[in-house]
Formats: structure tokens, sequence, C-alpha cells
């Protein structure tokens, strides 16, 4: 392969990559795998979780949970819905999976954050929230802690 078709190939790539990513962005509260998600670009499962860890720097499953944890936590503050209504709201189908994720990267289990975020961001703008309240692995937190 030339350097030039090599180049245009990994073009192709990230752009399919790009069109997974935004499809769980999406579509994060549906059952998705890592073969469905490849079927869609016409590429197979391992070459997709090379490219993906590659190209965003975590797995496709990792990134899935995250923004699945994400939206969680938004509906956690909200305040109105149970942990497990939750847990099945943002496409996780099982109660122990989805609270040791949320412990993880959070940093509390999804019920003692329920109680402690109710109200959180009021009155903050949604892109505001958002940021503030982005789930991040314990390990990138404490690495980025000086102490």
């Amino acid at each position: 392969m030339t350097s030039t078709s090599a180049a245009t190939q990994h073009l192709r790539d990230l752009a399919r990559l790009r069109r997974v990513r935004d499809r769980m962005d999406r579509e994060y509260a549906q059952p998705l795998d890592v073969e469905a998600l490849a079927r869609g670009v016409n590429m197979s499962a391992g070459h997709l979780s090379r490219q993906f860890r590659r190209a965003y720097g975590e797995s496709p499953y990792s990134y899935l949970m995250t923004r699945r944890i994400e939206r969680a936590k938004a509906l956690l503050r909200r305040g109105d819905l149970s942990v497990t209504e939750v847990c099945f709201a943002v496409g996780c189908s099982s109660l122990g999976t989805f609270s040791t994720r949320f412990t993880e990267l959070v940093g509390v289990p999804p019920s003692e954050y329920r109680r402690e975020a109710t109200g959180e961001t009021d009155g903050m703008p949604a892109c505001v929230a958002k940021q503030v309240t982005r789930p991040v692995r314990n390990r990138e937190a404490s690495a980025s802690d000086p102490t």
C-alpha cells in the first residue's frame, strides 16, 4: 500500500469512527455492542476496537459507558427517578454493573450521588452543568490531584 492510499484509508477509518461515536452519543440507551457498531460501518469488531482506542484513547465500551453514566448523573440530579429506573433509562441491563461502573467513574455509588447532588446544578446553564458534572475515572482524577 502506498503512503497516499494509506493516508486515504486512515481518513476513511476516522470518518467511520466518528460515525460510531456519534451513534453511541445518540443511541446510548439502546443495546449496543461492538459487533453491531462494527457491522454498521463495515469493519471487523477487532479493527473497530483497535482503531477507536487509538483515535479516542478508550475502548468503544468504555466510551459508551461514560456516555451512559453522564446521562445517569443528570437523571439522578433531577431526583424524580429511582436508581433502578435510571439504570434502565440509560440502557444498562444490570443494576450491579451499572452501580459498579458508576462508582468507578464518579467515586460514589449512584444512591449516594442522588442524595447529595439533587439541585447541584440549579441555575447553571446546561452547557456548563454538562462540563462540570462530566464523569472522570478515579485514576484520572487522582493523577491530576497534586497531593
